[in-house]
């Protein structure tokens, strides 16, 4: 099984790093036919009005909204919660989204990148806190009803958020030594929902 890290802008090597830590294969999409075979797709941090443009002119945005809409997991962290969630505020008017999680999210909702930050969250079903990395991230502003939060930042926003097959962070697990959150991914891939 191979899983593949978008690798148009971002932080595509600190991903393919960690699912390498794991023992599991990875490649990187930058073209339609990358989709090809995949079990699962990272959506890396960057910037997401530039990953938006840069998946419009690979014509890799609808080929990758195909598989994502016939059941591909995929995993957005920072810049991929934005181009996964439904509704995105402060965001261009041409800037693209899947719409694959019921979230509204703001984009750089907790400041630009002098307002960067780490914070040790707890997540549901780990015994013990995750190391978090905020940059310019994202602030859940809605969350649907069919989507589980898995963590609060101060209990209060939600970072990580899981629907059906789609798994999103508003910050960056792959710059922290921690594999949790790419093990929980790895194992949506190996599993039918």
């Amino acid at each position: 099984m191979t899983i593949g890290v978008l690798a148009l802008q971002g932080d595509a090597r600190e991903h393919t790093a960690a699912l390498a830590d794991l023992g599991e294969g990875s490649r990187p999409v930058r073209t339609p036919g990358d989709l090809d075979g995949l079990s699962g797709l990272v959506l890396p941090g960057g910037e997401s009005t530039t990953l938006s443009m840069l998946l419009e002119s690979s014509g890799l945005f609808d080929p990758l909204s195909g598989a994502l809409r016939a059941g591909l997991p995929a995993f957005g962290t920072c810049a991929g919660m934005i181009l996964l969630a439904s509704t995105v505020l402060d965001g261009r008017s041409d800037q693209r989204r899947f719409g694959m999680i019921d979230l509204t999210v703001r984009r750089n909702g907790y400041g630009r990148q002098a307002a960067s930050f780490e914070k040790e969250l707890s997540v549901s079903g780990f015994d013990s806190p995750v190391p978090a990395v905020f940059i310019r991230a994202p602030v859940v502003e809605t969350v649907g009803p069919d989507v589980d939060v898995l963590a609060c930042l101060d209990g209060a926003r939600p970072v990580l958020c899981r629907q059906g097959r789609v798994l999103v962070s508003a910050f960056h697990p792959e710059l922290t030594s921690d594999r949790r959150l790419h093990r929980m991914f790895v194992a949506m891939t190996k599993t039918e929902c």
